[in-house]
This record gives C-alpha cells, sequence and structure tokens, in this order.
C-alpha cells in the first residue's frame, strides 16, 4: 500500500540544497546621523555683518543709558590708563566670566570698540577701550 506523502514527495536533485523562499523582516539599516531620505536640506545662513551698532543708521550712538552699568564700565575704560578688573567687577558686582563675557560679546563684537587687555607687573588685568 502506498501513502500520500510518499506519492507526492520529491527528492532534491544530487547537489542541490532546497531553498527558502523568505522575505526580509525589515528594510536595511543606515549609518547612524544620516539625514533620511528625500528631505530638502536647510540652506546655509549668510554670513554675519557689521557690528549691530554701527549699522542702525545715521546719528546712531555708540554708548549706553546714563547710570546703566555699561555706561559705568564704558567711563571706567575710557580714563587714561583704563582700569583693573577688580575695579570693573566692583563696578558692577558681577563675576569675573560674566565681565570678560561682556567686555568681547558687547563691548567688542556689538559696540565696535577695540578693547586692550594687559597684565601689569603686580600680575593685575587691566583694561581699556580705544575711542
Amino acid at each position: 500500500m502506498k501513502t500520500i506523502a510518499k506519492e507526492t514527495a520529491t527528492a532534491p536533485a544530487a547537489g542541490e540544497q532546497p531553498t527558502a523562499a523568505r522575505k526580509p523582516t525589515r528594510a536595511p539599516r543606515r549609518a547612524p546621523g544620516a539625514p533620511a531620505k528625500d528631505k530638502a536640506g536647510k540652506e546655509a545662513s549668510p554670513a554675519k555683518n557689521a557690528p549691530k551698532a554701527a549699522t542702525k543708521g545715521k546719528g546712531a550712538k555708540v554708548g549706553a543709558r546714563d547710570g546703566s552699568k555699561t555706561a559705568k564700565v564704558l567711563e571706567l575704560l575710557k580714563q587714561p590708563g583704563g582700569a583693573t578688573a577688580d575695579a570693573l567687577l566692583k563696578a558692577t558686582g558681577w563675576q569675573a566670566h560674566s565681565l570678560r563675557g561682556f567686555l568681547s560679546g558687547t563691548v567688542r563684537k556689538k559696540m565696535g570698540l577695540a578693547v586692550i587687555s594687559a597684565k601689569g607687573d603686580d600680575g593685575a588685568r587691566t583694561y581699556s577701550v580705544e575711542g
């Protein structure tokens, strides 16, 4: 008596391996940090222009309101010989890193003034401005 399984079973040819017809379970991986496909890129921003205070128009005043901390600092920096960091810190009540950031960002970059920093023989830092 023959069984159905024996009749329908076919033996693979010699040297061939049966192949599995599997579908991939997910998409291939991409590199970490790589941009996603089909997204428009961000355009580059334009280059920075001149200091803001200098470009506000005719008669733009480079300075500060009377009585402000900025006005006090500028007054001290314009003295002959400038002012020490300790004097500037005492006048404003700021911490040292805040004073350095103010001199670099506001006075030099925004106001367009040249800040001169010198270290004296006693080791005290002195700041002054030209103009």
